[in-house]
């Protein structure tokens, strides 16, 4: 597997896995779907560590999403469960950014999560040598400091092994491409009282043994 850095890190692919929390499953409708729930966003989206993520003038819900990434390290096809391990680079952290009003008008998710900046990543990419249970990790976000999300990989449905070998079974995963694992619950949509991004709010989203990812929100 060759190295991959994360200063010009591109991914091929960013496929992301929906609905694959119970806890935030259960803060919406508490429909558990039967299979992966996969979408896509755009390349063109992706930014990294300490970069602004950019809020649209049409975007008035503007929403985070702590999620562990999984970062493919060689070409897989029709993947086995338990070879899985071997074809994973590393790890990293995601905040699948969401344009809930675009997401709601339109009734799809690719534009609403592709816009561009809506990809943070980083800080870092963790060999998969150093996280020997990516099943069992522990990830928060914080919104200027106060805490939103503060859950394990643990409660996902469908754990890392599983979605990628899925995955890797309706298409050819290769070096770089990036799958994002989910989110639990906390996002501002599914709050008491909705609280969605502003202008120069400050995102961290943690996961440990990877560490921070802190982003700044721009209105345009």
């Amino acid at each position: 597997m060759n190295k991959i850095n994360i200063k010009t890190y591109k991914p091929g692919k960013i496929v992301c896995v929906g609905m694959n929390y119970r806890s935030h499953i259960s803060e919406q409708d508490g429909r558990f779907p039967d299979k992966p729930v996969l979408f896509c966003k755009a390349g063109t989206s992706l930014i990294k560590n300490n970069e602004d993520i950019v809020c649209p003038e049409e975007v008035s819900e503007l929403d985070y999403e702590v999620e562990l990434a999984v970062i493919i390290g060689k070409k897989a096809k029709d993947i086995r469960v338990e070879d899985i391990n071997n074809y994973i680079y590393g790890y990293t952290i995601m905040n699948d950014v969401t344009a809930r009003d675009v997401q709601k008008k339109e009734g799809q998710w690719f534009r609403a999560k592709s816009f561009d900046t809506f990809a943070p990543v980083g800080p870092d990419i963790i060999s998969a040598a150093y996280i020997t249970d990516p099943n069992n990790i522990n990830l928060k976000s914080y919104v200027n400091g106060e805490l939103r999300q503060d859950s394990s990989t643990s409660d996902m449905i469908f754990g890392v092994y599983e979605l990628v070998s899925f995955i890797s079974r309706s298409m050819t995963l290769e070096e770089g491409d990036l799958i994002s694992t989910g989110t639990p619950a906390g996002v501002g949509a599914f709050m008491k009282q909705k609280s969605f991004l502003k202008d120069g709010d400050i995102i961290t989203c943690h996961i440990d043994y990877i560490g921070d990812l802190v982003n700044k929100v721009i209105k345009r």
